[in-house]
């Protein structure tokens, strides 16, 4: 957002954060409500969220791109698994095929928001990331896109004897881009994908890489390609192929949930077999690649033709399970007494989990701890009006869910214009609700933040769903209308005045 002092301050909508939900809310925003005036904010200098914040070696998608990418907007690449890069150039394309780059506000970090039940608008603090200087908008509708982990820093656990290590440490999520690793010594400490990712990425140059986790996981090899979606493309044109393609991969991916969660220990044996076939002969498959834990109560970690197993087997990368006892001067001393030898250690440890992008939101006048509020359809918060957010899929490709969420929103724009209500705010019927955590996931980063974010019911429209098929019933085909939803008009509704009070900033 520039200085410039005849920029619109009042919008319909007001999108915060210009990643692949933010260009989406927006496309999905300006095709069924072209009418309304809306603007992207973006903390950042540049749009793309996650694909242009991580920099480091492989980055890559873990999801195929015709159903992380969008419905509306087929994948043209013959990569189905694709790295950063293209994930960056098909968002920047996306955004300006649709003229969606010209609403987005870089450099722009909503710092509060405050609802105004009287005027039924939110008055939002901005902050100019590069200058500092601060600025008001308002809006009737916040949409909150910005994912769920801080942009500013990763997680690191305290590691004793840190401050010894002569060499150099570096996370992922900070990546330098001067950083040589040819010919060096790398110790990826971490068990996720973006180990995974980088551990058979940084092999192709460095001495020698290894992966040190403390627990395993599973780890699936997968086609880079898909020779279905490119001949259904290929024969029935690119729109319909584009289609087929995606409705084959989203049921190929219940199909995997749904083996996974049924029938555990079958998903298991098959995940083995298939590392047993691409890791040498006689290799400690079932100390480095048997979880403790049953397939999907974490993600699964995809590898695009094996490329780590093909790491492993040509020798220029290591697996060591065991934990970390300390720094040492020149690497690090494990709990079973074994050191590895660094110049270079990257802690692949994690995200930190924030909830609503660190937004501070009060209404009326009353600070919300989002840790006090129930998620509504996966996509409200109980309380708090005219707030929308989206947050995709843990089991599945993210954005799937991120289009239903947004079509849902705008099928309750337009009813509320039906029935001419400016404020929409679900309220629990039944103050006994048992509820749990909003993400019913048991990775790490999810575990350490949980207390501190929504939580959900144990019914509709108060559960968080995971399933495609049953949200495509709720969020597509049901009626917008719900006991729980409540729709109201505010005092100065046909009157209000096109920019609420300003606040103190």
């Amino acid at each position: 957002m520039s200085a410039n002092t005849s920029a619109p301050t009042a919008f319909d909508v007001l999108i915060v954060g210009a990643g692949i939900s933010g260009i989406g809310a927006a496309y999905y925003l300006q095709r069924e409500h072209p009418g309304r005036s809306f603007a992207v904010i973006e903390a950042r200098g540049a749009l793309g969220g996650t694909w242009d914040l991580f920099r480091y070696p492989g980055i890559r998608s873990d999801s195929d791109l015709h159903t992380f990418g969008y419905a509306f907007k087929p994948w043209r690449d013959k990569d189905a698994i694709a790295d950063g890069d293209k994930i960056r150039s098909y968002l920047q394309e996306t955004a300006a095929e649709n003229a969606i780059d010209r609403r987005i506000r870089l450099h722009t970090k909503v710092v509060s928001a405050n609802w105004s039940s009287q005027h039924g608008r939110w008055t939002v603090v901005a902050e100019r990331t590069d200058t500092g200087d601060r600025s008001t908008l308002t809006c009737k509708w916040l949409f909150g896109a910005a994912g769920y982990y801080r942009y500013d820093e990763g997680f690191t656990p305290q590691f004793t004897g840190r401050e010894r290590f002569r060499g150099r440490i570096v996370h992922p999520q900070h990546w330098p881009q001067d950083l040589d690793y040819e010919g060096k010594r790398v110790v990826v400490i971490g068990s996720g994908a973006t180990a995974v990712t980088l551990v058979p990425a940084m092999a192709r140059t460095a001495g020698h890489v290894v992966m040190l986790q403390r627990t395993p996981s599973y780890i699936l090899p997968v086609p880079p390609g898909d020779k279905i979606a490119d001949g259904l493309k290929r024969v029935l044109g690119e729109k319909r192929g584009h289609e087929l393609a995606r409705r084959k991969n989203i049921l190929r991916q219940a199909a995997l949930w749904s083996l996974c969660r049924r029938f555990p220990r079958t998903a298991r044996r098959l995940i083995r077999r298939a590392n047993v076939k691409l890791l040498p002969e006689g290799y400690p498959v079932d100390e480095h690649f048997n979880p403790p834990y049953e397939p999907w109560d974490q993600r699964l970690c995809a590898v695009p033709d094996g490329d780590l197993f093909q790491a492993l087997r040509r020798g220029d990368a290591t697996m060591v399970t065991d934990r970390i006892e300390t720094f040492t001067e020149n690497g690090l001393r494990l709990v079973s007494g074994r050191e590895l030898a660094a110049d270079i250690v990257v802690t692949a440890t994690g995200l930190n989990v924030q909830a609503m992008g660190g937004i501070r939101l009060n209404v009326d006048g009353r600070a919300i701890e989002f840790e006090d509020t129930v998620a509504y359809k996966g996509m409200m918060l109980s309380g708090v009006p005219n707030f929308a957010f989206a947050v995709g899929y843990t089991n599945s490709s993210w954005t799937l869910k991120i289009g239903l969420l947004c079509e849902h929103f705008c099928r309750l724009l337009t009813r509320m214009d039906e029935e001419d209500f400016d404020i929409a705010c679900p309220v629990i019927s039944d103050a006994q609700m048992p509820l749990r955590p909003f993400l019913d996931f048991q990775a790490g980063y999810i575990r350490r933040a949980v207390a501190r974010l929504p939580r959900q019911g144990d019914r509709a429209p108060w559960l968080t769903s995971m399933h495609y098929g049953k949200d495509v019933k709720l969020l597509r085909k049901l009626p917008v209308e719900d006991p729980e939803l409540q729709l109201t008009r505010s005092a100065g509704h046909r009157h209000a005045p096109a920019v609420s009070p300003q606040v103190e900033v």
